[in-house]
């Protein structure tokens, strides 16, 4: 999300059922949408680096939409209600659980069932996420690159900020 010719690229690696991930989201992403992405000057990638069936099952969901903006607003309610659909080791209500997130994001049933069961996709995601393994040596989610560089700072507002300046 943002303008392709922004000077700075802020690059999320992140599991959508990791609570860092969702913490870095919640603290930081809004705030940097407003001050930064709807100016055109940072450019957003959320990239999926799914730490287990039920987060991938969610990047599946998630991709279901098509349009960027539709679909950073379903991340974002994937993230706000992680605690509600991550829970459990039952693999088909966390599904469920996903799906009405899906649907109350104005995705069909349908549509959801049939990403859901796009291995295509699937294959993708995990292909991306080998790949990002191997180019930039992720250890943990999440892990955040301002123009290709590690920022290894806390989740706060005011310290990733500091780092953006530097870009600016």
């Amino acid at each position: 999300i943002g303008s392709s010719n922004s000077k700075i690229i802020v690059k999320v690696f992140s599991s959508l059922t990791c609570p860092a991930c969702a913490n870095f989201h919640s603290k930081i992403f809004y705030q940097l949408k407003k001050e930064y992405i709807d100016k055109d000057l940072v450019r957003f990638e959320h990239h999926p680096f799914p730490l287990d069936l039920a987060a991938l099952n969610a990047e599946i969901i998630l991709r279901c939409s098509v349009d960027n903006i539709k679909r950073f607003e379903l991340l974002s309610k994937i993230y706000e209600k992680q605690r509600i659909w991550a829970v459990g080791s039952d693999i088909n209500k966390i599904n469920e659980s996903i799906k009405k997130i899906g649907l109350e994001a104005n995705l069909e049933s349908k549509t959801i069932d049939r990403c859901l069961n796009d291995d295509k996709e699937q294959d993708n995601i995990l292909t991306q996420r080998i790949e990002a393994q191997k180019k930039y040596k992720i250890e943990s989610t999440p892990t955040i690159f301002i123009n290709d560089k590690k920022y290894n700072g806390k989740a706060d507002y005011k310290e990733f900020k500091k780092a953006l300046e530097k870009y600016l």
